[in-house]
């Protein structure tokens, strides 16, 4: 077998933070290896400790989970660690930055179990999360504090198949339901994503949506 995916969760609301721990600690395929209360201590923590995922809130004392989500994922960090930020929807104008500061992905914290199992998996494969049910709505609602990019849509290096996989991953879809839609295989999706990744340079879906609302192909 091997080895559990080693977690470290940060909130600082004990029982939140209680109710994450003995979630993930249930799974066996999965290991809380440190908790702490404040993104200070997160960063502190997840430096020692060199977890697969960080479980990161947004809104705590000394050091807030965005900024420690940089410090720990952001661009020019040597030896970055996979965070995935938990937000409640009122807190949803942090997680566009949050998201731009390296996190893989985010969850709500209402989100069931399942999900939450299901993102932490996720983003210790190396793929990132964005939570399908919130995305057009927390991302799009925000679309307007995102600088435009220079530059046309005719300057994409994109076909016309990949520009609209690329619109339905800002939309939120999974590679399942791009499929469906476009009435294609999952795995000619995960051809697509693949190749609109790499002709964009970018790293993963996260910054997929980003780059798509930079650039106005959605609103």
């Amino acid at each position: 077998m091997s080895a559990p995916v080693r977690v470290v969760i940060c909130d600082d609301q004990a029982l939140i933070r209680t109710g994450l721990t003995t979630i993930v600690d249930a799974q066996p395929d999965l290991e809380v290896v440190g908790e702490c209360g404040d993104g200070q201590a997160g960063v502190d923590l997840a430096r020692e400790l060199r977890p697969d995922v960080v479980v990161m809130d947004i809104r705590m004392p000394v050091l807030d989970g965005l900024e420690a989500t940089r410090l720990l994922a952001g661009a020019g960090v040597e030896h970055p660690v996979k965070v995935l930020v938990v937000t409640t929807f009122n807190l949803d104008e942090y997680v566009y930055e949050a998201l731009r500061a390296g996190a893989s992905g985010f969850l709500l914290k209402d989100a069931p179990p399942d999900r939450l199992l299901h993102g932490i998996r996720t983003v210790a494969m190396g793929a990132a999360l964005l939570d399908p049910d919130v995305t057009r709505r927390l991302v799009g609602r925000y679309a307007a504090r995102i600088r435009p990019a220079e530059g046309t849509v005719q300057d994409i290096p994109l076909t016309p198949r990949e520009m609209e996989v690329l619109r339905l991953i800002a939309d939120g879809l999974s590679n399942s339901e791009i499929a469906a839609a476009l009435v294609i295989s999952p795995e000619t999706v995960k051809t697509f994503v693949s190749r609109i990744l790499t002709k964009l340079d970018l790293r993963d879906r996260v910054q997929a949506v980003v780059f798509a609302y930079r650039h106005g192909l959605v609103t």
